[in-house]
């Protein structure tokens, strides 16, 4: 496969205003370049003059010097013509994910954050082995912004001169600040001023980097993806000095670039200071290449509309596939993406990778006439690689590869076709069949609707495809396809791009949306671009859920091509000096050297755990322990029973785990062991989920609740906690309240499920004394409202949303305490228990690869059905009162795409589908036929889940989008819910508005068994 590790391209000008290219692409075979003349880009073999492959070489700089040598030779261009060289190249990621200890340093990280964040440090969700190499200091300064862009406490100047002289003591020289919310400062009160202020204290020999130049909103992932940058900022520098040590070995007298994630082109000293903006530009520059040769980047088609093309980057081992937008940048990867089990947010392209290339084995099982099984022929996952020309039949080897099948069927020439002639048709038919299932299967993934669309092939690999896929409405090859990615360097571009929080209430949106692009163009061209050819290339408006003020995220992309007036005063000498050299070299020995007793440290405590023999700590007093493992199942529970809302999971889960390894206890108690009089606090959050990502939790937000409403009903002291709703994030906040003021968490919730509306608890739904007031919020900076009484139920979610976006749209909330008997009689006894149980049926599925059983496991511990298994084909959603309406529409998949043993109880056609509509959760289910008959299958107050068929992981209302294959399920709310006229006013479909939706009970609920009792 062409895997770009290395890579670069030039630019000469002529007499004209154009320029030629080159770039070399370094894989762990060949270092590739091209030479590209700009004038001639409408030709047929678009100004390509000439391409090299050289040797790849243990060192970067050398492979990169002989392609370029050989290019210009070819092309007989002396050095003198060369304006400018851009690289690109994958060795700074490939540091991260081999966790080199020669190559990563330890980072200092200062959160500029006030009180929030702490339960959430730094490094948290780093694997123990990265955090051993990269942790060097962690500090917490006053400082960070709320949504709204207003300050939750000053810069304090002090705080961080303190923190310089811990840091010098120490003696580390990588430095991250992450502030809350610092991508919405653009006048740099807080990150930039930090910087100063370090900067000036510890002198020009420390890298600070700020995480705001880095990522954007959910400050784990923007801080974490700070993190990796800062630890590989002096290998980068290594780095980028050989490059610019080739370029003088050649006598060219021009500027260094590099190439970006997103297509995008950056000076040598800027990717010095930020290399973790080219970690991913291989498959980026792929994508743009072949649009380029295939001529979909020519602006002189008018009138032609654009549409979104797919990539195949076919190589020896695996297939690269991205999708192209009508802009001609590639579609960026979801919310998060992990690098080396980190999660980070910094751009990059979303690509889909299967074992399929050229080299791929292919396996032949014989027919079975005992089980009447005909002849089987796989190809993959295994390949010989770049053994190809050693290994491959057709070349004298052995194995039988994709490739021989090509040539054996007459559609390649290739080494010498008669080595397969003993191959026999069958074998090559079946074999084809099987490469057109995998690409099929992955450009259908890859799709956003189901209208054929274009398949651009390249790479060396890209003969194995067949000349037809399902669903492609053309496949093209362009000229060059071996050099695509070469190519996509050549011609990259120069961006800016505004990413904002703005408030629309009483504004008008195409104004604030055209002053974005104006600042977003003249970004691009502060960067480099041409202002004749910058244009606005992407706009993107997200609602802000769960807040009042009709906040949106704005996110506006501008490029343009490559100013050469630009080029001389874009590139400077600001890298670190050779003297620097050895003393790098010499601190990345140090590291490994430190690191090796952390890591042995860490291997011991990381010891895997026999989930298969796996029991819960349960104490003499019976009561149970928490464990990592439990927590971890816990959480996977939560999601299920989350029904599609309710939050995230995943970052409570890490405080929680965080707060075991500090030291502390998660202990949870049976009811039927608890005293009826015991009383128990209700614990919960409010807000946007946008706010609770970048706003991290500091620990004081509902405990301050607690106390003050504690105090106000005279209460003074409680047994423990008790979640809200067991569903999403909520069902595990209560266990970090308990952790934090040493009580203990009731094995019940007042749920059983999410739901969008404070009121719709069963304390609400039943209106007894204190379901719902006295009740109280506070931010954990000092606010704090207690409300003793409201109009009614649905006041009280008025009053405190409102009082929530007034805080940041995000509170600690406490209703008023409840004994263990009222606890269990409005509420659902065990659902820690049953969250703890489901999320252990998953893992044990996982761990014995039987995901297609994970429906059944689940329902061996709820009543319920599997309705459907099929793939997303389409996803409606606006934004109405701060709520995300919405419907999902999922087809069943086709036969050729179905696997042995999966199958669901609705009797569909082939051409029904379910429809699901959702407020934050799902609400009802109902099959959709070809004739518009539509017939309601399931309703709230049943819970209806939407797993991932791929890992078996819930998905919430926010991950649906087309291609995903699922699986739906509905299982058997509780009584209290669906046999009460109370229950079903306020959790049925007619809370929600739909009279006319029927509910009819899934099954008949059967009660979760106590983890403890069992025990």
């Amino acid at each position: 496969m062409h895997k770009s590790a290395t890579g670069g391209g030039i630019s000469r000008d002529i007499c004209m205003p154009c320029r030629y290219l080159h770039y070399p692409s370094r894989n762990s075979t060949n270092t590739d370049g091209v030479l590209i003349d700009v004038s001639r880009l409408h030709e047929p073999v678009r100004g390509v003059l000439a391409h090299y492959k050289a040797p790849t070489t243990p060192d970067v700089s050398t492979g990169i010097e002989n392609a370029v040598r050989n290019v210009l030779e070819i092309a007989a261009l002396p050095p003198s013509d060369v304006s400018s060289v851009s690289v690109g190249t994958t060795a700074f990621i490939n540091a991260v994910l081999e966790a080199d200890a020669r190559r990563l340093a330890k980072v200092a990280v200062v959160r500029l954050c006030g009180p929030y964040t702490r339960q959430c440090p730094p490094f948290i969700d780093f694997p123990r082995r990265l955090r051993a190499l990269t942790e060097g200091h962690v500090g917490y300064v006053d400082g960070g912004f709320e949504i709204d862009g207003r300050e939750i406490l000053p810069l304090v100047e002090r705080q961080v001169i303190a923190q310089c002289a811990v840091i010098k003591e120490k003696g580390l020289k990588n430095i991250v600040l992450s502030g809350i919310y610092s991508p919405l400062d653009n006048d740099g009160k807080h990150e930039y001023a930090a910087r100063a202020i370090i900067e000036r204290e510890l002198g020009p020999s420390v890298n600070v980097v700020c995480s705001r130049d880095i990522g954007q909103v959910g400050l784990l992932e923007r801080e974490n993806a700070a993190i990796l940058n800062a630890s590989i900022l002096m290998f980068a520098q290594r780095t980028i000095r050989g490059f610019q040590r080739a370029i003088r070995a050649l006598k060219l007298a021009c500027p260094l670039f590099l190439t970006q994630n997103d297509g995008t082109l950056t000076t040598a000293a800027a990717a010095a200071r930020l290399p973790i903006r080219t970690f991913a530009s291989g498959p980026t520059n792929s994508m743009r290449g072949a649009a380029f040769l295939a001529g979909l980047d020519d602006d002189t088609k008018a009138g032609e509309q654009r549409k979104s093309t797919i990539v195949v980057d076919v190589g020896g081992t695996t297939s690269d596939v991205g999708v192209l937008l009508p802009s001609g940048f590639p579609r960026q990867a979801a919310s998060f993406i992990e690098v080396g089990g980190v999660r980070t947010n910094f751009a990059m392209a979303d690509v889909q990778s299967i074992a399929l290339g050229g080299g791929s084995l292919v396996r032949v099982v014989e027919a079975d006439p005992a089980t009447g099984k005909g002849m089987r022929v796989t190809v993959g996952p295994e390949s010989v690689g770049h053994n190809i020309t050693r290994d491959a039949k057709v070349f004298g080897g052995k194995a039988l590869t994709a490739s021989d099948l090509i040539v054996a069927s007459g559609r390649a020439e290739l080494g010498d076709k008669a080595k397969v002639a003993d191959v026999s048709a069958e074998v090559v038919t079946l074999g084809m069949q099987r490469i057109q299932k995998l690409l099929e299967a992955i450009v259908d993934k890859m799709k956003t609707s189901p209208e054929d669309i274009t398949v651009l092939l390249v790479g060396g690999g890209s003969i194995v495809s067949p000349d037809m896929l399902a669903g492609v409405g053309e496949i093209i090859r362009p000229p060059f396809f071996g050099v695509a990615n070469a190519v996509g360097a050549a011609m990259a571009k120069v961006a800016g791009e505004v990413d904002t929080i703005e408030y629309l209430a009483g504004r008008d949106v195409h104004a604030v949306v055209e002053e974005i692009k104006v600042r977003a163009i003249a970004k691009a061209i502060a960067s480099g671009a041409d202002p004749a050819t910058t244009k606005i290339v992407e706009v993107i408006n997200l609602p802000v859920q769960y807040v009042t003020n009709e906040a949106t995220r704005i996110i506006v992309k501008a490029a343009g091509d490559l100013a050469p007036q630009s080029i001389a005063s874009l590139e400077d000498d600001a890298l670190t000096s050779e003297a620097d050299e050895t003393a790098e070299i010499t601190e990345g020995e140090k590291a490994l050297e430190d690191a090796a007793g952390a890591v042995e440290d860490a291997a011991a405590v990381d010891s895997a755990v026999d989930i298969d023999t796996y029991k819960p700590t349960i104490l003499a007093n019976r009561t149970w322990r928490l464990s990592e493992t439990d927590l971890a199942w816990i959480a996977e529970g939560c999601g299920v029973l989350g029904t599609g809302g309710g939050g995230s999971p995943y970052p409570p889960f890490l405080m929680a785990r965080e707060a075991l390894r500090s030291g502390k206890e998660i202990i949870v108690v049976d009811p039927d062991y608890v005293s009826d009089k015991a009383m128990f606090c209700r614990c919960s959050f409010m807000g946007s989920p946008s706010v609770s990502s970048e706003r991290l939790q500091g620990g004081n937000e509902i405990p301050a609740s607690v106390r003050a409403l504690t105090q106000f009903l005279g209460v003074s002291d409680f047994e423990g906690t008790i979640s809200e709703e067991i569903g999403g994030g909520n069902g595990m906040e209560p266990m970090l309240v308990a952790a934090e003021m040493g009580k203990s968490v009731l094995d019940c919730d007042l749920m059983g499920r999410a739901y969008p509306n404070m009121w719709q608890t069963l304390p609400g739904a039943y209106d007894i004394p204190n379901g719902l007031w006295p009740c109280a919020i506070a931010d954990g900076v000092g606010n704090t409202l207690v409300l003793p009484t409201a109009r009614n139920s649905r006041a009280v979610e008025d009053i405190l949303r409102l009082v929530t976006t007034e805080m940041g749209s995000s509170s600690g909330v406490s209703m008023a305490p409840l004994d263990k008997s009222t606890c269990v009689k409005y509420g659902v006894p065990n659902s820690v228990s049953q969250a703890w149980r489901i999320g252990r049926a998953i893992a044990l599925c996982r761990k014995h690869n039987e995901l297609k059983r994970i429906p059944q496991a689940i329902l061996e511990l709820q009543n319920g059905a599997c309705l459907f298994v099929g793939k997303i084909i389409d996803v409606q959603r606006v934004v109405r009162k701060g709520f995300t309406w919405g419907e999902v529409t999922i087809a069943p998949l086709q036969e050729e795409e179905e696997e042995d043993g999966t199958s669901f109880t609705l009797p569909v056609r082939p051409d029904d589908k379910l429809v699901i509509p959702f407020q934050n959760e799902n609400i009802y289910a109902y099959v959709l036929s070809a004739n518009g008959e539509k017939k309601v299958h399931t309703a709230v107050p049943d819970l209806i889940a939407v797993l991932d068929s791929q890992n078996g992981a819930a998905l919430g209302t926010p991950d649906y989008r087309y291609g995903l294959r699922v699986t739906v399920m509905a299982l058997a709310g509780h009584p209290s819910w669906t046999t009460t006229p109370q229950g079903l006013a306020s959790g049925g479909p007619t809370a929600f508005g739909l009279d006319d939706v029927p509910f009819t009970p899934i099954a008949s609920y059967k009660t979760p068994e106590s983890v403890i009792k069992q025990y």
